[in-house]
């Protein structure tokens, strides 16, 4: 569903740079996102409606044989508004409107370089969740049960690197310094994936962080999916942990299995299980339906998550429905 338009803007910029520089391109994507909570959830969520949006636009060119991108994220869902106090903009939940920026080299064989000045993701943060699904993960939907889920880190000024080789092997590496880090912490990750194999992905990834207190968290993670070719299932399980200085180590074991039924519909079951040594495991199930048309979406999730945040008898249940547009 992430198809998008192209803005045909060239500029001829050899005469300005010295060395070789080919014509460059001007991409525009988005997505816009209505979305209702119901269920026990709805409390959490205002009247059960809101709204996200985005457009993104990149600027790409080769220098030198080197292809460079320049990506800006402007996220509508911000609310960007003008305080009374200062004569910058901000935004009503607390995220720029402006948001993600990046710049990336494309090294072809060699790999490809990106340094993310603000939404960087290294290899845990994409891949807290990758289980097969049509719609949201079970921990989702509910508020307080991604509590204890990976999440890697996603902060300011980041470097992440990013090698494939044709045998299927990936290799990703990020990296933030202490002096740079939201919140004054350093973090690196990285993480390994195999795709050589037709319908199969396996994957396993690392990350610490730490602060310069010398509080220290650790996480990790495995997975392996399968899509049986020419029958449109996809099955696959993942095991996470994170080990925290200040608090009780987590572990996560989640399978997910979803079914193309076909181009356009597509159904699936999913469960999540935390563990935490001391207390009440965490139970979260999702059936997901997600329906396409086009560059027209509609999703639905229906959750329920019992023994929220480890605590026994915090159930609860909701859905929710999106329809989504992208270009």
């Amino acid at each position: 569903m992430n198809k998008y338009t192209k803005i045909g803007l060239t500029a001829l910029a050899g005469s300005l740079v010295a060395g070789s520089v080919s014509a460059a391109e001007l991409t525009a994507t988005g997505s816009a996102t209505m979305t209702f909570t119901g269920g026990d959830e709805n409390a959490n969520h205002g009247n059960g409606w809101t709204m996200a949006d985005s457009v993104t636009f990149s600027a790409s060119g080769d220098v030198n044989d080197i292809g460079i991108t320049l990506s800006l994220e402007v996220d509508g869902d911000a609310q960007s508004k003008k305080t009374n106090a200062t004569t910058s903009y901000s935004s009503a939940n607390g995220s720029n409107v402006l948001d993600s920026h990046s710049i990336s080299f494309d090294f072809g064989d060699a790999g490809s370089l990106t340094f993310a000045g603000h939404g960087g993701d290294g290899f845990m943060s994409a891949n807290d969740d990758v289980m097969p699904t049509a719609s949201e993960e079970p921990w989702d939907v509910i508020s307080g049960a991604d509590a204890g889920v990976i999440n890697g880190f996603s902060g300011d000024n980041m470097f992440t690197y990013k090698y494939s080789h044709e045998s299927g092997l990936n290799f990703t590496v990020g990296y933030i310094n202490a002096s740079d880090a939201v919140t004054d912490v350093s973090y690196n990750d990285y993480g390994i994936t195999y795709t050589g194999m037709n319908g199969l992905t396996v994957g396993y990834g690392e990350g610490d962080v730490e602060s310069t207190t010398g509080t220290k968290s650790e996480e990790n993670t495995m997975f392996a999916k399968y899509a049986f070719d020419g029958l449109g299932l996809t099955v696959g399980m993942q095991i996470s942990e994170k080990n925290n200085d200040s608090a009780s180590d987590v572990e996560t074991t989640g399978i997910g299995i979803s079914y193309q039924v076909n181009d356009d519909l597509a159904i699936s079951y999913g469960s999540n299980t935390l563990e935490k040594v001391g207390s009440t495991d965490q139970e979260a199930t999702a059936i997901g339906v997600s329906y396409t048309m086009g560059s027209l979406g509609i999703a639905l999730s229906m959750n329920q998550v019992d023994n929220i945040g480890h605590t026994s008898s915090n159930d609860r249940e909701g859905y929710q429905l999106g329809l989504s547009f992208a270009f």
